[in-house]
């Protein structure tokens, strides 16, 4: 992951008071990008505090990546991926299921609420479930609020 997608992590100062979180999203590029596009092109209404991070499949997510966005200041991340049985690179999306499981477990060990992180799947015809995840994921981080470490 580049410096410049990094930075897009990064959270920005919030206008009196008001907690507008910040969500990072790993799409895979074969299926929940191109959902994702389709949500944008049909014009369907969404929160604004997303940053769409494209990765070749949901594999590539480094566990690495997640980490870091939260040490960064990221109050949510959101992994998309293929449905299973229909990954492009075969069973790449079971891997991401399991890292995803084992990412929580650490998390949680690190005094974070696990339900920071998730997983879904989403195809490329599914504008709607895009619009939807998007939309329970931003509202569920709203409710469990600031990412401790943007607290201290």
């Amino acid at each position: 992951m580049s410096s410049q997608q990094m930075a897009q992590a990064e959270p920005k100062p919030a206008e009196a008071g008001q907690f507008e979180p910040r969500i990072l999203v790993f799409c895979c590029n074969w299926c929940s990008y191109a959902g994702a596009d389709l949500a944008g092109v049909s014009r369907l209404q969404m929160p604004t505090n997303f940053r769409v991070i494209r990765t070749m499949c949901s594999a590539r997510v480094d566990p690495e990546f997640v980490l870091r966005a939260f040490a960064s200041g990221a109050d949510g991340v959101l992994v998309l991926g293929c449905h299973p049985a229909d990954c492009h690179y075969i069973g790449g999306n079971y891997r991401t299921r399991r890292r995803i499981a084992l990412l929580r477990v650490l998390l949680e060990q690190y005094g974070f609420n696990p339900d920071r992180l998730k997983l879904e799947w989403v195809s490329a015809s599914e504008g709607q479930k895009f619009q939807k995840t998007i939309k329970e994921f931003d509202a569920m981080i709203r409710d469990i609020g600031v990412n401790p470490i943007n607290e201290e």
